[in-house]
């Protein structure tokens, strides 16, 4: 006989689905603005995501043509101290 405690089943479920979300894959994306110049861009990816100058500078390029441009992957708990860097540098990114 399988007695199944439903309170105990549900957290089990709410804690794998929490688990799963954290450890998915999502990107952090940078947005042009008319405010800030190549070099701070750039030196700010360089410092903070670890990009060689080539990565941030191709990125910078991408974001002022384009508008936006994934910076960086990872999961939740990765990217989420970098976006506030960059937010901190007076840069426009977020993670989706």
């Amino acid at each position: 006989m399988l007695i199944f405690n439903h309170k105990e089943q549900t957290q089990t479920e709410t804690e794998t689905l929490v688990e799963e979300l954290l450890d998915r894959e999502y990107h952090l994306v940078l947005y042009n603005d008319d405010v800030n110049t190549f070099d701070h861009v750039i030196d700010t990816l360089v410092r903070v995501c670890d990009h060689t100058y080539e990565q941030a500078e191709q990125c910078a390029i991408i974001v002022h043509y384009k508008g936006k441009c994934d910076v960086k992957s990872g999961t939740y708990k990765t990217l989420e101290p970098m976006c506030t860097a960059l937010l901190n540098a007076d840069l426009s990114a977020e993670i989706e």
